[in-house]
């Protein structure tokens, strides 16, 4: 799967809470292939460099093909759905993902297999929910310190950048969002985030229910 070394510096596996894609969302529907289980989901493993900007499109000439996905389908749509409307089966979900960050990975992430199971191979080494529920933060529409849930997921072993996005009820609150974890880019695996995406959040924030 490893190949020579890629035009970026590593790479962010973005986990997002489904709940707060749908309450903040102008329309939210469930993917055909049923409602998604009450945990983070893959919203991608984009590869990005130390002064924050990152590539993109790298090559047009390799759009996606769900031919090449067989096998990885069932874990596709457990881990890494689509929450918009209208309903699909979220392969246009799948390629812009692919299309946008994966083909800038090809040098190491060979084929649009390796991209996918590396991505989903990162997601099921990790348990953000059930570190964050371990210190009593559990998504029941309360909201939680952000250093609490900051801590929770340092003691579970993460050091990630967290992002929020606002509620829709006007009380200026925000929601936990995505949770970026830093990905080497020389064996892929977890690793300390050399630089974290600016935060959005709030000093206390909203755990939605889904």
């Amino acid at each position: 799967m490893l190949g020579t070394s890629s035009a970026f510096d590593f790479f962010y596996l973005v986990l997002e809470w489904p709940g707060s894609y749908c309450d903040a969302a102008t329309s939210c529907c469930y993917p055909q292939s049923g409602k998604p289980a009450s945990d983070f989901s893959i919203h991608g493993l984009w590869p990005n460099n130390l002064d924050g900007s990152y590539p993109e499109n790298c090559d047009p000439s390799r759009p996606f093909n769900a031919s090449q996905i067989g096998g990885l389908r069932g874990d596709m749509d457990a881990l890494w759905s689509s929450l918009s409307c209208p309903s699909s089966n979220s392969e246009k979900f799948w390629a812009h993902e692919w299309e946008k960050h994966g083909t800038c990975s090809e040098k190491i992430l060979r084929s649009q297999r390796d991209y996918f199971a590396a991505a989903l191979r990162l997601r099921k080494s990790v348990d953000l929910l059930g570190a964050l529920e371990q210190a009593g933060i559990s998504p029941d529409g309360k909201s939680y310190p952000l250093a609490l849930i900051k801590n929770a997921l340092q003691d579970g072993g993460y050091a990630p950048g967290i992002t929020c996005n606002a509620d829709d009820d006007d009380s200026g609150s925000s929601q936990l969002y995505q949770i970026y974890l830093c990905v080497s880019k020389e064996n892929l695996e977890i690793t300390p985030c050399p630089v974290l995406p600016r935060s959005s959040c709030h000093s206390r924030v909203e755990f939605p229910v889904f």
